[in-house]
């Protein structure tokens, strides 16, 4: 994964070597990319403004010949080109130029990713860049600490905002399980909807160091909002075997991950019935766990675990901003113990 601050030709001295003809090429399709934000941006800025949101997606590969996703973070833009053996180096900073001249942001606003389609390992955590430089963001009432230099991702997954608010409006007196908990999102807004207790668990130290600072900033006491490092396998193994007990659980895994420790590996596609099972151990009979993976050739298997209703709710789930005829971009199930 590479990233790199956004800098115009004028400032860092960059010459574009490209022939005549992808030269005009690009200038089209970063004009074509520009004018597509720019009407987006004006659709939604104005009524996510309102809801006090401050993180949402202008675009997402709408176009075929443009492959890049568009993220306005309250004054700055995260432009990520989705990469292939044909990528050139020029074309993802004139996407930049061309888009930071039309929503007028700042060039030190822009940031560029790219991200490779395929496997993903260790997308969360793999460290792009040392400047350990947050910005606070809001969404709705709630606040966290965005890092939009240091990795591929920020630190937020905004297109679980309406799976987040559904788990704020169950969690009044219920303990909440989250599992992969990243940042820990979903216990913030778990506290805050009345979860006499919340449980997060991920395996790295930089998550719960994150989700910690996230917890304070929104003023979550942390005597019954519990964080735990630790392998997810491990901590079911360990809650089982002391007889603990939830009402609610998240279970947002990613698609493959693989510990460096140990060599194990985590495939969701083939490992989601073990997992389901362990978390479906520690659930009180009529509880309630919110699955959701965005593995795009994803096929569940739950048949086998004897659950008393699965109910996919992706429909649901997906924002307006992140909603897209070329894929899903999550998908979520609430199944009932």
């Amino acid at each position: 994964m590479i990233w790199c601050p956004f800098q115009s030709t004028a400032q860092s001295g960059y010459e574009y070597m490209l022939d005549e003809k992808s030269g005009k090429q690009f200038q089209m399709q970063a004009e074509m990319l520009a004018n597509r934000v720019l009407k987006r941006y004006r659709h939604l800025q104005k009524r996510f403004a309102r809801e006090n949101i401050e993180i949402f997606r202008l675009y997402d590969w709408d176009i075929p010949e443009i492959r890049a996703a568009v993220d306005w973070y309250a004054g700055h833009l995260v432009i990520a080109e989705y990469t292939r053996k044909q990528s050139k180096p020029e074309w993802l900073p004139m996407m930049g130029e061309a888009v930071a001249n039309a929503l007028k942001v700042p060039h030190e606003n822009i940031h560029l990713k790219e991200r490779r389609i395929g496997s993903q390992e260790g997308v969360r955590y793999e460290r792009i860049a040392y400047t350990d430089q947050k910005i606070i963001m809001s969404e709705r009432d709630l606040r966290f600490y965005i890092n939009l230099y240091d990795y591929l991702d920020t630190g937020l997954f905004s297109d679980h905002r309406n799976t987040r608010k559904m788990i704020r409006d169950l969690s009044a007196n219920k303990d909440v399980l989250n599992l992969y908990c990243y940042t820990g999102s979903f216990s913030c807004y778990a506290a805050k909807g009345g979860a006499r207790k919340t449980v997060s668990v991920d395996r790295s130290e930089t998550a719960i160091s994150w989700a910690r600072e996230n917890m304070a900033l929104n003023g979550i006491s942390g005597e019954t909002n519990i964080l735990v490092q630790a392998s997810v396998f491990n901590f079911l193994k360990t809650a089982k075997r002391e007889n603990r007990k939830f009402d609610l659980a998240v279970v947002d895994p990613p698609s493959f991950s693989k510990t460096r420790v140990t060599g194990d590996d985590f495939d969701i596609v083939r490992d989601h019935p073990r997992l389901l099972q362990g978390v479906a151990d520690l659930m009180k009979q009529g509880s309630l766990i919110f699955f959701s993976t965005n593995h795009q050739d994803f096929s569940p298997v739950m048949d086998a675990i004897g659950f008393a209703e699965v109910k996919e709710i992706t429909s649901e789930t997906i924002p307006e901003d992140y909603i897209s005829k070329r894929k899903t971009i999550h998908r979520c199930w609430k199944i009932r113990v």
